[in-house]
């Protein structure tokens, strides 16, 4: 899993990274760019990472050969 970090104060946002190292930069930002303002923010998550996914894809792909299958065999 990885995550991105949004700042609370301003469009800031990490890059996709692992919690904590994610969570490092959130603190590193809020401390030069808001100094004595709390982190806070948004936190995105996402299972893969940047290149990752295709599991939408793999699922239609899954679902079309399904369907072929069966029209094949209703047709017999």
């Amino acid at each position: 899993m990885v995550y991105r970090y949004w700042c609370g104060e301003c469009g800031f946002k990490t890059a996709w990274l692992g919690e904590s190292q994610g969570e490092q930069q959130q603190v590193e930002h809020y401390a030069k760019q808001h100094p004595g303002i709390p982190p806070g923010g948004q936190v995105e998550t996402r299972r893969r990472g940047p290149d990752g996914g295709g599991g939408c894809t793999a699922l239609a792909v899954g679902i079309v050969l399904l369907l072929l299958i069966l029209a094949a065999v209703v047709r017999r």
